[in-house]
């Protein structure tokens, strides 16, 4: 047996265990076993007997916690069992919080420690209340730009639309008592970033990763940033292709206006605003990233992120303002809908990973795209089917370039392939020498060789 989630062994009992206990109660629960070695063999405690005594109270003491101490004997050799319940409250040891991470033990802090605090307390970030705003503060003209939105989904009564705005924010359940949430402030305030660094987007042309030709940033609250950044882009950072059916001018953009507002809607709905970053648009020639502060949901991993299933939002009291405001749709499709408003507009599926500074949504232009824009005759992209625009050992060779971690299940999905297809085209990259798996089938990676 190896140590996991929920088992640690020691040799020998020193008071800094103690987090491994915080840490147990701040998770799942578990059990830390003291007179084992890394291997899981017993090799005895010479004090056990004594310390079954006296680590209850101590453990009681210092951290609040009631654990469960079980002797036990092995060849003649004396091991004691510390099994710690899970607790719905925070556990603290010398000030200090602490989780398990599989078999790693981490202290939390920063954004992570404020997420951690606020869900044992029954919180979320833009649902805690922020002292010295009034309704007053608000702008004028984004209440007012939210009731027109609002009238127009249909998602908010007449009545309710007709009150007064302290009455309307308490409806959008956007008030505690006399304070106003943080999600009242990012959605209405005229100045946002004055209470949360980070709340804004940052865009940004490049020539080259590292030559950033020219940028914008948008400010103000969370309904105009979506316009206006929609705005900039299509009309300063994306170009439209142009071709005639008949007589009739046709404009297409690279990325379709459903998909880019879908992905824009998400990194600013569900991301992360306790993290002090904004959201960035990197445009380049051949393809559009979006990087969102975000952090996945408990249990989930960057697989759950391309399956269609109801999730709850990271943002609660934001998300509802944009469904009252028909902006979003209640169900969490978000990813679901950027790659079917792709598959319907004929270009290239995006490419979506989770990294350590949160999701990335790439969009790559297709070939026929780029060469309208270069002046090279192709065929009318209305009659170009999606399949043709790249083939599928590129397609995947790219995904894999990207998120060499990803399993060939993951490609497919992402790709719009079936896993017998994307393991075919795999097997035979491997055989030609442009794709190379290190590593087990589990935890291993893909390198792209050529």
């Amino acid at each position: 047996m190896k140590e996991h989630q929920q088992l640690e062994w020691k040799e020998s009992w020193r008071d800094e265990h103690l987090k491994w206990v915080c840490a147990f109660a701040n998770g799942e629960g578990g059990m830390l076993v003291i007179g084992c070695n890394d291997r899981g063999e017993v090799v005895g405690l010479r004090d056990a007997r004594k310390l079954l005594e006296e680590l209850p109270n101590k453990i009681r003491d210092l951290l609040g916690v009631v654990a469960e101490l079980n002797l036990r004997t092995e060849r003649g050799h004396d091991y004691l069992e510390i099994v710690t319940p899970a607790y719905p409250n925070p556990i603290s040891y010398r000030g200090h919080y602490y989780q398990r991470s599989g078999s790693t033990l981490q202290e939390l802090k920063g954004a992570a420690l404020d997420r951690f605090l606020l869900r044992r307390y029954g919180r979320t970030w833009d649902g805690s209340p922020v002292p010295g705003v009034a309704v007053a503060d608000l702008s004028p003209a984004a209440l007012a730009r939210f009731r027109t939105l609002a009238s127009r989904s249909g998602r908010l009564d007449t009545a309710a639309l007709a009150e007064s705005n302290a009455r309307l924010l308490e409806k959008l359940k956007l008030t505690e008592g006399r304070y106003l949430k943080r999600a009242a402030l990012l959605l209405f305030h005229p100045d946002p970033l004055s209470f949360v660094t980070g709340a804004f987007v940052k865009l940004g042309f490049f020539r080259s990763e590292s030559d950033l030709a020219y940028h914008d940033e948008i400010v103000g609250d969370l309904f105009f940033q979506v316009q206006q950044t929609q705005d900039l882009l299509f009309t300063k950072y994306l170009k439209a292709a142009v071709t005639y059916e008949d007589i009739v001018r046709v404009e297409r953009f690279p990325v379709p206006r459903e998909a880019l507002r879908e992905a824009l809607l998400n990194a600013l709905v569900h991301r992360d605003y306790a993290v002090p970053a904004p959201v960035q648009i990197r445009v380049y020639d051949e393809r559009l990233v979006l990087v969102n502060p975000a952090v996945l949901p408990d249990g989930w991993t960057q697989a759950s992120l391309l399956a269609p299933h109801y999730s709850h939002p990271f943002n609660p009291d934001i998300a509802n303002a944009f469904f009252r405001a028909g902006e979003i749709e209640a169900w969490g499709r978000g990813i679901e809908r950027i790659f079917d408003a792709c598959r319907q507009a004929k270009v290239p599926a995006p490419l979506v990973r989770f990294e350590a500074n949160g999701l990335w949504i790439e969009f790559p232009f297709s070939p026929d795209y780029l060469a309208l824009i270069r002046g090279t005759p192709v065929e009318t992209l209305v009659e170009t089917p999606v399949e043709t625009l790249v083939k599928t050992p590129q397609r995947i060779l790219a995904f894999l370039h990207r998120q060499p971690t990803a399993t060939l299940h993951e490609v497919a999905t992402a790709l719009g392939l079936s896993t017998s297809a994307v393991e075919r085209a795999a097997r035979r990259l491997q055989k030609e020498g442009r794709l190379r798996r290190v590593g087990p089938k589990k935890g291993g990676r893909w390198d792209v060789l050529r």
